[in-house]
């Protein structure tokens, strides 16, 4: 179990949480989420071959495995054997724990009825939600960088154990924007954020993230959660076991033409 640290306090413009490990268990990711892919993947692409959104995710799809189009891809077969192709491939993907577009796209789709259901609801730490609202509530400004879809992102916090979180996110990112242990992804986050990198602390349980988001410039703080992969003690990163561990004071909103030069 980890052992907890001394208060961390810092300033920051925003804030930006990873999710696995961070603000979630990895083991709700791969015990819950994941097999609910595996379970309903049959019938879902049964039951919605013929919508644009699956459509869209399976061309996602094909392009992830470097076919040259999903028609290419799945021509001279029947619809029936066009879908277990399908199936065939995504869960290959996932046995290879590969993140890629098309195939978070078309989770994010199962995962949508599941939540909508009630029969998924997405596990968080019991320090996350009163920490993000007390962020939030404060002036900072929080949002999500995860390898998972934006899509499947909104579902899990609007569909939390804690309720609904999406109104004290300002904005969530995926890979689209770039790989998590790039950084220049955490360059162009920062654009986003219209505020100098070193006003985001960004949250993770992965050094090799929280390495690439230094040289972006940020500050950096690794998550130490239950469940998670053990780390080389020499990380040299600021730690936390729970985010009541942080104590974060809001700077205010400031326009990149108003700060001054160096």
């Amino acid at each position: 179990m980890p052992t907890p640290n001394t208060m961390i306090t810092t300033s920051a413009r925003g804030i930006l949480l990873d999710i696995e490990g961070t603000t979630s268990s990895i083991s709700f990711v791969y015990d819950v989420m994941f097999p609910y892919v595996r379970c309903n993947l049959q019938n879902y692409l049964a039951a919605n071959w013929n919508l644009d959104a699956t459509i869209e995710a399976i061309a996602g799809l094909a392009a992830d495995i470097d076919q040259p189009s999903a028609s290419a891809w799945l021509a001279g077969k029947s619809v029936e054997e066009q879908q277990r192709i399908v199936q065939d491939a995504v869960l290959q993907m996932m046995d290879s724990d590969i993140k890629a577009t098309g195939l978070k796209q078309l989770q994010g789709m199962i995962w949508k009825s599941g939540f909508h259901s009630g029969q998924l609801v997405a596990h968080l730490f019991s320090d996350v939600a009163p920490a993000i609202r007390s962020w939030h509530a404060a002036g900072v400004d929080v949002r999500i960088y995860s390898s998972g879809s934006i899509a499947a992102q909104k579902l899990f916090f609007g569909h939390s154990i804690e309720g609904n979180l999406l109104n004290c996110l300002g904005g969530h990112y995926d890979t689209t924007i770039g790989p998590k242990q790039a950084a220049a992804s955490y360059t162009a986050i920062a654009s986003e954020f219209s505020c100098p990198a070193s006003q985001i602390l960004f949250i993770s349980d992965v050094p090799a993230e929280l390495e690439a988001a230094k040289i972006a410039g940020c500050q950096t703080v690794l998550s130490l959660r239950p469940g998670n992969q053990p780390v080389d003690p020499a990380h040299g990163f600021a730690s936390v076991v729970s985010f009541a561990e942080l104590s974060v004071t809001a700077i205010p909103q400031t326009k990149f033409s108003e700060i001054p030069a160096q």
